[in-house]
């Protein structure tokens, strides 16, 4: 028999428990969006399946990649994306009283999803190519801000506050890993704390509202508190079995808004529970866990920085969505990735799972090679 290490076998090469896990949860999201719709596959619940497939296959594809063909990609395409945010502030769409999309006619493009691997990808290159004795010194900070703070203030004036969060903690993860020393975060982390009675009187009447409503959501629990108490309603009705398949009061009855969309964990949880609930969690936490040992297995700085990069921002996708429905966090339109109706999120998660199959490919290939 010829020996695999010659002739390689691609499928047999996959990270099929992986797969496995991403097809659970996206299995979750289509069923929640089929209960959403009364138990209907429209207008959700079959667009998202497509969707997931579609981007799930380019997923598996993009594991063949190499990483000198990522290394080689990641400036242009920062910089072609910050040009489409800049383009975005001149020329973007507007809708929902926000301007985050570029109108193509054939599609819509939100190039602030297309950031959030990218200022991953962009800060990891940018510490692999630093000098490692120059990684403690002003020289690899100021450039990883300035690669940090143009799109942060770009998505902040769309406004998106909850995709520029993102950015920025992904960034400063990545710049914690690299071995920036602590107390670099701290002396901003205490003046941005100072500074946030000043900064609040500057933002848009609904973000007021939206910090306003988690710090008391009691206060307007039929106008701008009702999102969050109609989610923790949904959530706790649903007890510990929940209340069966299609038979959700809250998102039936049209109780709980975006029950498709940014509550769509709320929806679930009445329906299948605390057990339902901590399934889902756990599956989302192997994934990272996952992503977190392809990180520890790097041979490479850069492929360290990325997959810990990456891993982080799947974390903050689900963290902050599952801190949003139960009212630990404000709402700030972070969907639950490959739960939530939308094409953006399911785009961006597959985006990361993909090149971290193509980082972890070339560890398995390496280590058959050794």
């Amino acid at each position: 028999m010829i020996s695999s290490a010659i002739i390689p076998q691609p499928l047999a090469k996959l990270p099929w428990r992986l797969l496995f896990l991403i097809a659970g949860i996206g299995g979750i999201g289509f069923i929640t969006l089929y209960s959403a719709a009364g138990g209907s596959f429209q207008p959700w619940a079959l667009k998202q399946g497509i969707t997931f497939l579609f981007f799930l296959s380019a997923a598996v594809a993009m594991s063949w990649v190499k990483e000198s063909t990522i290394k080689a990609a990641v400036f242009p395409a920062y910089a072609a994306i910050l040009v489409m945010l800049v383009l975005v502030e001149m020329l973007g769409f507007v809708g929902k009283g926000a301007q985050r999309w570029l109108d193509l006619g054939f599609i819509r493009l939100q190039p602030s999803e297309f950031m959030k691997p990218a200022i991953v990808l962009v800060l990891a290159r940018f510490y692999e190519l630093l000098p490692a004795g120059s990684v403690r010194s002003w020289r690899a900070i100021w450039p990883a801000g300035l690669l940090i703070g143009m799109p942060w203030a770009l998505i902040l004036v769309q406004p998106d506050l909850g995709t520029a969060t993102m950015v920025l903690l992904s960034g400063l993860v990545v710049m914690f890993v690299a071995g920036v020393p602590l107390r670099i975060f701290l002396v901003p982390g205490i003046t941005i704390a100072l500074a946030i009675p000043v900064v609040y009187q500057f933002l848009h009447d609904y973000q007021k509202r939206r910090i306003d409503t988690f710090l008391n959501p009691e206060s307007d629990p039929l106008g701008s508190g009702y999102h969050i108490t109609q989610s923790q309603i949904a959530i706790g009705s649903g007890g510990i079995f929940g209340k069966g398949f299609l038979n959700g009061s809250q998102s039936h009855l049209d109780y709980l808004p975006e029950g498709h969309t940014d509550f769509a964990f709320a929806t679930m949880v009445e329906e299948w529970g605390l057990v339902g609930g901590a399934i889902l969690i756990l599956a989302f936490a192997a994934v990272i866990r996952w992503g977190m040992r392809v990180a520890l297995n790097a041979r490479t700085r850069f492929a360290q920085l990325t997959a810990a990069g990456l891993s982080a921002t799947i974390f903050f996708y689900a963290s902050i969505n599952l801190m949003m429905v139960m009212g630990l966090a404000p709402v700030v339109g972070i969907p639950l990735p490959l739960v939530s109706f939308g094409g953006s999120a399911v785009m961006t998660v597959m985006f990361c799972l993909g090149i971290l199959m193509a980082l972890e490919r070339q560890q398995r290939t390496r280590n058959t090679l050794a």
